[in-house]
């Protein structure tokens, strides 16, 4: 039985008879109320990408900024997360369960959702709804919440540029699309920037619509320890999950590695963390408090909003010291970047 299957009859059975006691014979969703009252009219769904709370990266970052709102306003939560290979109709349904329940707003974390957030807010156009990484998907009750990952994957190529002895680096992709091809582009041009001449291996562990390379470690440490074996002495990933694989060989390798999304030497296994240099951050955390918080203000945004440099939507982590001897370079790149002296590309 899927997940969602089993996440949509618990709904039903308990949580949507919360819903009726709360809000007596009214049926009609709730769409935020007055933060002063506690807040129990609140009700946020979040439905998670392959991986889910736990994945030590991309999940866990939105799951960080919920539990910050639901501390501070009183949210009432619920949460599922998308099985391996699921169909598009699992993901429509999931949003519906929510809707159905009178959950408002419901959060999609990843583009994946990208199709059946539009889809489902077009059929639920009283409840909002807010994706993370597309805006793709525009509506009256769609908020886009998107991050510049090229600017903040530049500073981490600048790393491993300044910190590589081999010149010669890797970049791994959990799953080929146009997004992630941003970590790709905007890695090769900071260490270009630093070294014209080095050498930048890339490799994707599955194509679209295959999304499983987001939770693969197996094939994660495959791929990373090619590059290894090749002369590489850092590899970036931007493969969620799949990641911990990446650091397991660069251990194995006695090498470096670079984190994504979240401060990875900070949630990666001990075991690995001294291979960890720096992550690319994307505070994706950030995002979804502050639109949690607007909605539990009563200003529910919608449209577009774009995390860069700027903002300090994206940017680096220097946990452990690896890269103190370089955070004077990767900063002046930044302001770089903030000024517009350097555009940094989006694609390959």
């Amino acid at each position: 039985m899927r997940r969602s299957t089993r996440f949509a009859a618990l709904l039903t059975a308990g949580v949507l008879s919360l819903t009726t006691a709360a809000c007596g014979s009214d049926d009609e969703p709730t769409t935020g109320g007055d933060p002063g009252d506690g807040g129990s009219d609140l009700k946020v769904g979040l439905a998670y990408d392959v991986g889910g709370r736990g994945d030590q990266s991309f999940n866990d970052s939105a799951a960080k900024g919920l539990d910050r709102a639901v501390e501070e306003f009183g949210f009432e939560p619920q949460e599922s997360e998308a099985d391996d290979g699921e169909a598009e109709s699992a993901r429509e349904e999931r949003l519906r369960t929510f809707a159905d329940a009178g959950y408002n707003p419901v959060i999609a974390v990843g583009f994946a959702y990208s199709p059946s957030v539009a889809k489902v807010a077009e059929e639920y156009p009283d409840v909002n709804f807010a994706i993370i990484d597309d805006e793709a998907a525009q509506a009256d009750n769609i908020a886009n919440l998107v991050f510049a990952e090229e600017q903040g994957s530049f500073l981490v190529g600048a790393a491993a540029a300044l910190k590589s002895e081999t010149d010669t680096i890797g970049f791994i992709g959990g799953v080929e699309t146009p997004l992630i091809q941003k970590f790709e582009a905007g890695y090769i041009a900071g260490a270009e920037a630093v070294n014209p001449d080095i050498t930048v291996e890339t490799a994707y562990l599955t194509q679209p619509p295959d999304f499983s390379g987001f939770a693969d470690p197996a094939k994660g440490k495959t791929a990373a320890q090619g590059m290894y074996d090749g002369g590489a002495d850092v590899v970036f990933h931007a493969a969620g999950g799949s990641g911990g694989g990446v650091f397991e060989a660069a251990s194995d390798s006695d090498a470096m590695a670079i984190g994504v999304d979240s401060d990875q030497y900070q949630t990666a296994d001990v075991s690995v963390r001294d291979v960890i240099i720096t992550s690319m951050l994307k505070n994706v955390d950030v995002a979804v408090y502050e639109y949690l918080a607007a909605v539990a203000e009563g200003d529910v945004p919608s449209g577009v909003t774009r995390y860069d440099l700027s903002v300090d939507g994206v940017g680096y982590s220097t946990s452990g010291g690896m890269i103190d001897d370089i955070t004077s370079e990767l900063e002046e790149y930044k302001q770089q970047i903030v000024d517009g002296e350097i555009e940094v590309p989006t694609t390959p």
